[in-house]
């Protein structure tokens, strides 16, 4: 079975498979341990399977489809292969319509949630979580990759130098690292690893050294920002923008707070910059930024100060998680467990489930439809817990441990 799973594209192109009854593939589809790129596989699988004898097979089509998570494949190839495929075919048609309503209203899918709106793990990509803190107190530089279909994290390669308090951006097959310190400076430099070479390449730098930075792309060929942070000597409101066309960095309206160790996501395409601290005190306040307008906003703040807090998107919200609310003078005060949820739409915080352990500088990425909270530092140590979140059920779950314990490491992830 496992082989079988393993191998699933070769086995859709099989003799063998096209010869199976139909409760056989069925069973075979279920399955969420099938190693296939995307859920387009298993719905070509399904129609090579009724084409070889579609007059006897024909009947069996809306039952195989329930086998398929319609809902997971883009709307373009809804209609575009799935319709003309099965337009006679009214049972068929009831499970297309679901599937057209999960895009059409995204801020009901939580009442669609079922075992077809769950994607399979092979179709998640991979979650890469670079460099860090950890107890050799020197900064991790190795570079782990977690592919949730093994549960397993693997080493791929490591960073050039020493950089702590960094940010990292994925863009295409590589993993753009700006900023941070290397131990005695503060950094300007960029420089990107290609994930298929392994190598890695200098790109201009910022206007400004920055560590504890926060860095986002805007989606769809967007450009990168990098926002706060401090620069040495005082602590930063200002933001640069990376344009991936000319390669070149120019500032933008700059935050209404200076913020070092701030959590920054991007959501319906604008910067929301969450809590850090401005040198006095840790933050609790929120500001978003419109790049159309190029102007800053303020938001509801958070229920909690939180400095070194992780901030990721998922769905149509924003998560906070973890930090801590200390003053400089009082480094080993409690870490936070608890995570908090915005709205944007209301404009509200609310809190969800805590996860096993406060900790902050913890590492944060998205895999599938679960937050994954990695590593971070809980005031004794650094870290290889990793727990994934799952919205729906507003709980933890502890996965595979990282190969090294380490805080502030950055977390992305790369879709197939």
């Amino acid at each position: 079975v496992k082989f079988i799973a393993d191998h699933f594209v070769e086995v859709l192109k099989n003799q063998e498979f096209l010869m199976l009854p139909a409760e056989e593939v069925a069973k075979l589809l279920k399955s969420d341990e099938l190693n296939v790129p995307s859920e387009e596989d298993i719905f070509y699988g399904v129609m090579s399977w009724v084409e070889y004898d579609k007059d006897s097979r024909i009947k069996d089509i809306a039952s195989l489809l329930q086998c398929v998570k319609l809902p997971l494949l883009l709307p373009s190839f809804l209609a575009d292969v799935v319709e003309p495929w099965i337009k006679n075919n009214s049972e068929a048609l009831i499970l297309l319509m679901d599937a057209f309503k999960y895009h059409l209203l995204p801020e009901r899918r939580s009442d669609f949630y079922s075992w077809r709106t769950v994607p399979r793990k092979s179709t998640i990509g991979l979650l890469y979580a670079v460099g860090g803190m950890d107890a050799n107190k020197a900064g991790a530089t190795s570079i782990e990759v977690y592919n949730a279909r093994e549960d397993k994290w693997s080493t791929v390669g490591s960073m050039g130098g020493r950089r702590l308090q960094f940010g990292v951006a994925a863009l295409d097959r590589r993993l753009i690292v700006v900023g941070g310190r290397d131990g005695l400076k503060t950094l300007n430099s960029v420089e990107w690893f290609d994930l298929e070479t392994r190598i890695w390449s200098p790109l201009a730098p910022m206007s400004t050294h920055r560590h504890g930075l926060g860095l986002a792309l805007i989606p769809n060929s967007g450009p990168l920002y990098a926002v706060g942070g401090h620069d040495g000597w005082s602590y930063l409101n200002t933001v640069e923008r990376w344009d991936r066309e000319t390669g070149q960095w120019t500032y933008v309206a700059p935050m209404t707070t200076q913020r070092s160790t701030v959590g920054l996501a991007v959501l319906n395409n604008r910067l929301f910059a969450v809590g850090g601290r401005d040198g006095v005190s840790c933050l609790r306040t929120v500001e978003a930024y419109d790049p159309h307008t190029n102007k800053w906003t303020n938001c509801s703040p958070m229920s909690k100060r939180r400095g070194g807090v992780a901030v990721a998107v998922l769905g149509e919200c924003l998560y906070a998680l973890g930090g801590h609310d200390v003053p400089t003078t009082n480094p080993s005060a409690a870490r936070f467990d608890c995570v908090e949820r915005y709205d944007p739409k209301t404009d509200t915080w609310t809190n969800v489930a805590c996860m096993s352990v406060g900790r902050d500088a913890i590492g944060i990425g998205v895999l599938g439809d679960q937050l994954l909270a990695v590593g971070g530092y809980d005031g004794q140590s650094y870290l290889r817990l990793v727990e994934a979140y799952n919205p729906y059920f507003n709980s933890w779950n502890q996965v595979a441990s990282l190969n090294t314990g380490r805080a502030g490491s950055c977390v992305v992830s790369i879709r197939n």
